[in-house]
């Protein structure tokens, strides 16, 4: 059967995506691979990934498309126990074909709304690192697999404002318009919008 995209009549913008396990491969610096976040199994047969000594699990609230009510909590669950259209991008595809959903906008999972595990991490290096990387995997992968179904969304650097205006004039130059960032920074202990500290940053984002 046929696609016709003039049946897709939705847009999400308020959608996300759970980071697949190999996601960070190949796209960190040699000195930080060890470093990188990475995917364990647990004993209890869950998943979660880890980075610098932080264990974050992935819980059945992030993966219950298409499950009623019953059969998800907040308890954590590994990859196999999902929905692979959670986190395999051409099964995200035909979801979002038997969902009648033309194009999304997907927010990070694990490394939180806007990027703040990585924020909060303490070597400035390694997570500006890791930031790259995953803007990398999100734009250059998961979001040109099919480069007219998917509206590409970067994490950026907030623990260092230049940093993240440098950041997003990297990923305009990768064709991505948007960017992800907090609604009240003051809340996660950093400068309020109102502060002026953020202006380098929304001076990037207007260029």
């Amino acid at each position: 059967m046929t696609l016709d995209k003039n049946e897709l009549i939705l847009v999400s913008v308020d959608d996300h995506v759970v980071e697949p396990p190999d996601m960070f491969e190949g796209r960190v610096p040699a000195k930080f691979v060890d470093r990188a976040p990475r995917v364990v199994h647990l004993e209890d047969e869950t998943d979660a990934w880890v980075f610098e000594g932080e264990k974050l699990s992935n819980i059945g609230l992030n993966a219950v498309a298409g499950r009623p009510p019953e059969q998800f909590s907040v308890e954590p669950l590994s990859f196999e126990d999902m929905r692979m259209g959670c986190w395999d991008v051409h099964e995200r595809i035909r979801d979002m074909n038997a969902g009648g959903i033309v194009g999304s906008m997907c927010f990070p999972t694990f490394v939180q709304f806007c990027g703040q595990l990585f924020t909060r991490t303490s070597d400035h290096a390694l997570a500006e690192a890791v930031i790259r990387a995953y803007n990398d995997w999100h734009v250059d992968e998961w979001c040109a697999a099919y480069p007219d179904r998917f509206i590409p969304c970067g994490i950026l650097p907030l623990f260092d404002v230049e940093l993240a205006a440098r950041e997003v004039r990297r990923l305009a130059a990768k064709g991505c318009r948007a960017a992800t960032f907090s609604e009240n920074p003051a809340a996660l202990n950093m400068p309020s919008i109102h502060s002026g500290h953020w202006d380098p940053l929304f001076e990037a984002c207007s260029d």
